[in-house]
């Protein structure tokens, strides 16, 4: 992915400093894009990637810090990555909250982040972006989880937030067309969560899955490549890139 290719576009990943959000940076900045990253809580790790992207190309990397639970500050954060570059290609919906939620001991405030990270951000975001993605005939590409299909023990929460995101993925799709394309990634065994996992747990999960191996963030970005430079007839799909553990388990 170190061409050109995406020398005219602007992109905007939310939660942009980390993990598969910056993996996708670097491989998007890779291929010529210049990139809004917003983050949150990590920045030391926004200001360090910025710094490795700058210094390959300067004044290709813009940071917004917001949380995305603050309506102003979202609205104030999707102004900012409208304004960087003078107008916006691809908003990626990447900021996530992740955690178990027993149930019994689910609480409002569980709801509020699980669902504001995972749905209600992406939402008013491509609700605040859309005339500025239309204007360039756009894309938004939502990261969604195959557990928005088939749910994780213990984390009802987090897969009903998933699964609203896979149907504002189709919504979306139907409501912006045919100015703004709207396609998904759904991940599977591809990072394990921050908080640690027994590996008993990890092996069980590799077994269940078809090619017998976990996946790397590098082929999400791949798969987010393909959606914004290869796909221009794609609309309303979520992409499974699991090595087949969605077939079942």
């Amino acid at each position: 992915m170190s061409h050109n290719s995406l020398s005219e576009k602007t992109v905007f990943i939310t939660g942009g400093a980390k993990r598969l959000g910056a993996t996708m940076a670097r491989a998007l900045h890779d291929a010529g894009a210049s990139l809004v990253l917003h983050y949150n809580n990590s920045e030391n790790q926004a200001r360090a990637l910025a710094d490795e992207l700058q210094t390959r190309r300067p004044d290709s990397v813009v940071l917004v810090q917001a949380d995305l639970l603050d309506m102003p500050a979202l609205h104030r954060a999707a102004k900012q990555a409208e304004n960087a570059f003078g107008g916006l290609d691809v908003l990626i919906n990447n900021a996530s909250s992740f955690y178990p939620t027993p149930l019994g001991n689910i609480t409002e405030n569980q709801w509020d982040d699980l669902i504001g990270t995972n749905l209600k951000a992406p939402l008013f975001l491509s609700q605040a972006l859309a005339p500025a993605l239309a204007r360039r005939k756009g894309l938004i590409l939502n990261i969604v989880d195959i557990h928005a299909r088939r749910p994780m023990r213990e984390h009802t929460l987090y897969c009903v937030a998933k699964a609203g995101l896979s149907m504002l993925t189709t919504s979306l799709a139907k409501d912006l067309g045919p100015h703004v394309r709207v396609n998904g990634i759904a991940p599977g065994a591809i990072l394990w969560p921050e908080a640690g996992m027994p590996q008993a747990t990890q092996d069980k999960i590799i077994g269940e899955t078809a090619l017998g191996r976990s996946g790397t963030p590098e082929d999400i970005a791949r798969a987010a490549m393909f959606y914004i430079s290869e796909a221009s007839y794609v609309t309303g799909q979520i992409l499974a890139v699991d090595g087949g553990r969605s077939l079942g388990w």
